[in-house]
């Protein structure tokens, strides 16, 4: 990393440890932020090609919440589970059975491409009292404002997994195209806060285990979203959406929402897919807004 991180003062001021748990007969690798006799545990689900240190700035906008911040199987610290192919089933079993073994009936967190883990998850019958969906993914990804740019990546993706393998590993790490992917998804207009974005999707988008299990998230990402397990997701949910979403539209978001059988909505302006990046102060203060305590006393 070479741009400085704008939330490290906040980070260093919470406590984290890194720990491991066996889960479906493989390792996971996580990280617990917070006070361990915190009031609240939320478990945070990152996106796709993502890590844990990603939702990093969100969880320092949050200092009296304990935050259980895992890497998904087959990226950053997590190796892929033995054994299974890497789709949407396999995530969504991982999590339910990492959920319980580290701290049964948190709330949950899910940002994008973790949302749509999260709400298959709760869907079938992860225990949690409410839901939390970052950026949620809530259209299909080929339909949204950049479809071509979307197709493109399946194009990208698939040649990755068919090159010989030497080629395909550089391919899908290459530099200049995450560099661009990055610029892409960018809107903040902060210098600062775009070195360090950038140089975020540079120190970790490439922390894959290999070309098979990104080929298979990734058509995880593209063929699945969030409004499939909706209705089914019967716990109070927070959807935190970008008015300028390239991936899921505005408009689609409040759309979304209405199929919860109980949604709020929040929408941040001026940010697109990278709320946890860009907007984390606001993405926080929605979050303990909706995890405070209701006038019955209870969260």
């Amino acid at each position: 990393m070479t741009a400085p991180n704008p939330y490290a003062p906040l980070l260093d001021e919470i406590r984290v440890e890194r720990r491991e748990v066996r889960v479906l007969g493989g390792t996971t690798a996580y990280w617990v932020y917070g006070p361990s006799d915190a009031e609240t545990t939320i478990v945070a689900v990152h996106g796709f090609r993502g890590e844990h240190h990603g939702l990093e700035p969100v969880v320092a906008h949050l200092p009296g919440v304990r935050v259980i911040s895992p890497d998904l199987p087959g990226f950053g610290e997590t190796p892929p589970v033995p054994g299974r192919t890497h789709d949407l089933e396999l995530y969504a079993d991982w999590l339910r059975a990492f959920a319980a073994a580290v701290a049964p009936a948190p709330v949950i967190l899910g940002h994008s491409f973790g949302s749509i883990v999260v709400s298959a998850a709760v869907a079938d019958g992860l225990e949690t009292p409410r839901v939390i969906l970052v950026n949620p993914i809530g259209a299909p990804a080929l339909e949204g404002p950049r479809g071509i740019l979307t197709r493109l990546a399946v194009f990208y993706y698939w040649a990755g997994a068919k090159l010989p393998k030497s080629l395909g590993e550089a391919l899908l790490r290459n530099g200049l195209i995450v560099r661009v992917m990055s610029v892409s998804m960018a809107k903040t207009k902060d210098s600062g806060i775009r070195r360090f974005v950038h140089d975020q999707h540079d120190t970790y988008f490439s922390r894959f285990a290999d070309r098979d299990v990104l080929h298979d998230a990734f058509i995880a990402s593209v063929s699945n979203d969030v409004r499939a397990f909706a209705p089914r997701i019967a716990q109070p949910t927070l959807l935190v959406a970008a008015v300028k979403d390239d991936i899921t539209p505005i408009e689609a978001e409040r759309e979304l929402a209405t199929m919860f059988p109980h949604a709020d909505l929040v929408e941040i302006p001026d940010v697109g897919h990278l709320i946890h990046y860009e907007t984390p102060a606001a993405a926080a203060d929605a979050i303990t807004r909706f995890l405070a305590p209701s006038d019955a006393g209870t969260r």
